[in-house]
């Protein structure tokens, strides 16, 4: 395989990683920032209020999107990954 080659797959490797993180960071950070602005309006500074709402709204995100993140992971591996392995 050539460098170009190469390249071109780690490139769509990522961008297939970036598509597939997408969801859950906008969530994480939506969730961050809205509970940050709750505990700032509130002066409550409690650990868990931070996390436990962000991990919940992370795990609901996670389990609606399961199925987007299987299907593209799937596809990158067969038009991709596949065919390079099965020529060379």
């Amino acid at each position: 395989m050539e460098a170009a080659g190469f390249y071109d797959t780690l490139r769509e490797g990522l961008w297939t990683a970036v598509i597939i993180s997408a969801p859950i960071l906008t969530v994480a950070l939506v969730a961050g920032v809205a509970i940050g602005l709750v505990q700032a309006l509130t002066s409550v500074q409690e650990m868990t209020l931070t996390f436990v709402p962000k991990l919940a709204a992370i795990l609901a995100v996670f389990w609606l999107t399961m199925g987007f993140m299987t299907d593209s992971l799937v596809s990158f591996f067969q038009s991709t990954l596949i065919p390079l392995i099965a020529g060379g």
